[in-house]
């Protein structure tokens, strides 16, 4: 995994190095000997493995995939590697500097001129190991306690009163009290979302988009007595759901219907609050999922902007009046986030923003906007509605 994360983390600056390298591209059918270049360049550039031992062990590897005459190709191009070393960190192109696709570049270049090429370098990083502590269970400082018995560093996560960041990622099996609800992984901006609902005994809420269930399963670890309803389109999504609301002890409610389709799953009885976690460009959460960077295209945005358009448009009137829209992304896109709200606030009267008076993240003309790495977070965007009577 660590070796498929780090090839991930820095794919366009690899596949850079093996233009330079081969003489001639490799044909369609071999994917999997380019692949294992790749393997073999990270760990001469990025890894502590010993250059014999990373020539010896990718050499071999092409016995695993059934490449013996690979070998030959792979020793020399490895090999050339190393003497041209110098040259290859002569890095040219921005994609290649920041191993982000160019078009990635150029949208943060527009939205973030002065924070861009940070975003790059945290986008390269290891996340943290966040977790969130069941309030209902256990104190914070109880469980850092726990954590400190079996010699656990951690600390606690700015912003978040349930949040504690481990200094090392380990099984969540091992982690004290687990398979009992006491705590969860988490990071800390999809933390904020429970509390920015800010939800009364009784009250009746929709998690729409809720796998796989933290956001719902935090609501309910601070008020257990609401009516909550969670909403799921992707069957083994919603499998995910069933899971965590399991493993916490909770009973709620899973609808698996689409959240852009209320007249198939709609009991017309209007929430108080709609927690909507809207599907995205995940740009704010690269560092923990780096294949981001290649199965993600330019021409996606407008298709998701359309999607998530839909979304807002169904599920406004299903919120009472004086009642709250949470909307939540994982993206850095302002086309995504505050141009939506902007658009979206223009064509609805009765829709007003409630200003996020916090001091996480940067505040936008509307919502508040989380950069990589800020905080101790993945990127994230927040904008709170408000229904007006």
């Amino acid at each position: 995994a660590h070796l498929c994360f780090g090839v991930l983390r820095y794919y366009p600056r690899l596949q850079a190095w093996l233009k330079q390298l081969l003489r001639h591209p490799l044909k369609e059918q071999d994917t999997d000997v380019n692949l294992l270049l790749m393997v073999g360049l990270y760990q001469l550039f990025y890894s502590d493995t010993p250059a014999f031992a990373c020539l010896n062990e990718t050499v071999e590897a092409t016995t695993h995939i059934k490449k013996n005459w690979a070998k030959a190709l792979v020793n020399g191009v490895l090999r050339n590697a190393t003497r041209q070393k110098e040259k290859l960190l002569m890095l040219h192109t921005p994609a290649e500097k920041t191993c982000t696709p160019e078009w990635l570049i150029k949208k943060w270049q527009n939205a973030y001129p002065h924070q861009w090429q940070t975003i790059c370098d945290e986008q390269l990083k290891h996340p943290p190991f966040s977790l969130r502590v069941n309030a209902g269970k256990i104190s914070r400082e109880d469980y850092l306690q726990l954590l400190a018995k079996q010699q656990l560093e951690a600390t606690h996560l700015a912003y978040c009163s349930e949040g504690i960041v481990l200094s090392e990622a380990m099984n969540v099996d091992a982690l004290p009290g687990f398979s009992e609800g006491l705590v969860s992984v988490q990071d800390g901006a999809a933390q904020l979302a429970a509390h920015l609902l800010n939800v009364k005994p009784g009250q009746h809420i929709l998690d729409a988009c809720g796998a796989p269930g933290s956001k719902a399963a935090h609501l309910v670890e601070l008020c257990p007595t609401l009516s909550l309803l969670a909403l799921e389109k992707d069957p083994e999504r919603c499998e995910l759901m069933r899971k965590t609301f399991s493993r916490m002890g909770m009973d709620v409610p899973i609808i698996c219907e689409d959240a852009s389709k209320p007249e198939l799953w709609w009991d017309k009885k209007p929430f108080d609050s709609i927690l909507l976690d809207a599907p995205c460009s995940a740009t704010g959460v690269i560092r923990r999922h780096p294949d981001i960077k290649l199965h993600r295209r330019h021409q996606d945005i407008p298709l998701l902007v359309q999607q998530q358009k839909t979304l807002l448009e169904k599920l406004w009137p299903l919120v009472k009046p004086n009642g709250i829209l949470l909307y939540v992304t994982c993206s850095l896109l302002p086309e995504e986030n505050v141009a939506l709200m902007e658009q979206f606030l223009q064509s609805h009267h009765d829709a007003k923003e409630l200003p996020i008076m916090e001091d996480w993240g940067i505040g936008q003309k509307i919502g508040r906007q989380i950069l990589p790495g800020m905080h101790h977070m993945d990127g994230f965007y927040y904008a709170r509605l408000l229904k007006q009577v």
